[in-house]
């Protein structure tokens, strides 16, 4: 069997391959396009590729697009600590400014959405606009899994991730894991079991098999968990905790059953500036590829009317 190593997540396209240093640590991009820069932040079992029908799309209408491999994921570094928010919102301030530019729009889905959420509060100097997918607002989510029962029981696979060892064995191990993730999470647009999605599977099973990476994906839901009882925990929330004033798109999956609509929509109670927010009908939770043509569209549309 031939290993599986960061080269396997450099697929070809209308893009270019591209590492910077930021931060400390060594991060892949996949870059494409000139004009006002858009970072691209993937989520939990993925990386860049997410964002495949995205790229171009954007380069094509005039942005210079960054999709980033996050801490721990695909090509980028794979430090053993790191994994705290305040570090992966530096990690993305420091590789927008490494790509020249003083400022980004900060497009999330999943973690990468998480993350889009805290960077008005954590890295303002280089938070333009925010788009976040599949996500609310940390805070609308720390208060959901507190309220509602419904949450806290969607997002009961979280404690599974909290044991040592196991979770990144199952997830390295090149078996199912991934695919039951990608599968569940999914709604009626998934591409099931033709070609398509079996290249899907295959390219994140194999993403997941990338030494250190089913770790370092862990340690992303254990420090959210642990750092709740923490000090740095509390230093999070109490951060985050104020109006996000920068222009904000919100786009959620009716059918997501990871992040309940009803929890999205909590985001509200942070949000100050413009806001669009917008609910796909049948989608799940992987919307830039179950609803990549809706996504694309959404993004365009709102970043025309950023000043």
């Amino acid at each position: 069997m031939t290993a599986v190593d960061a080269t396997h997540v450099l697929h070809d396209g209308p893009w270019r391959h591209r590492f910077v240093a930021a931060n400390g640590a060594r991060f892949h991009v996949a870059e494409a396009g000139e004009g006002p820069l858009v970072v691209l932040l993937h989520g939990f079992p993925q990386m860049w590729w997410c964002w495949r029908a995205q790229i171009p799309a954007l380069a094509e209408a005039g942005y210079r697009v960054a999709a980033m491999d996050l801490r721990g994921y695909g090509a980028s570094d794979k430090p053993p600590r790191g994994y705290d928010t305040p570090t992966l919102a530096a990690d993305v301030a420091a590789v927008v400014r490494s790509l020249g530019s003083d400022d980004a729009v900060i497009v999330g889905h999943d973690w990468g959405g998480w993350i889009a959420w805290s960077m008005p509060a954590l890295e303002p100097a280089v938070t333009r606009a925010v788009a976040a997918l599949s996500i609310p607002h940390p805070l609308a989510m720390k208060r959901s899994l507190r309220r509602s029962v419904r949450q806290l029981g969607a997002s009961s696979y979280i404690w599974s991730f909290q044991l040592p060892f196991h979770p990144e064995r199952h997830l390295s191990s090149g078996g199912t894991a991934v695919e039951e993730l990608l599968r569940k999470g999914s709604g009626t647009s998934w591409p099931g079991v033709d070609d398509e999605g079996r290249d899907i599977v295959r390219t994140y099973t194999e993403a997941m098999q990338v030494p250190f990476v089913a770790h370092s994906a862990m340690e992303y839901y254990r420090w959210v968990v642990r750092s709740s009882v923490r000090s740095d925990g509390r230093r999070f929330v109490e951060r985050v905790d104020q109006p996000v004033t920068v222009p904000v798109l919100h786009i959620q999956g009716s059918r997501d059953p990871a992040v309940l609509a009803s929890t999205v929509r909590e985001s509200t109670r942070w949000v100050q500036g413009s806001y669009r927010y917008f609910e796909l009908e049948g989608a799940g939770h992987f919307l830039p590829e179950e609803r990549a043509d809706d996504v694309t569209a959404l993004l365009l549309e709102w970043l025309a009317t950023l000043p």
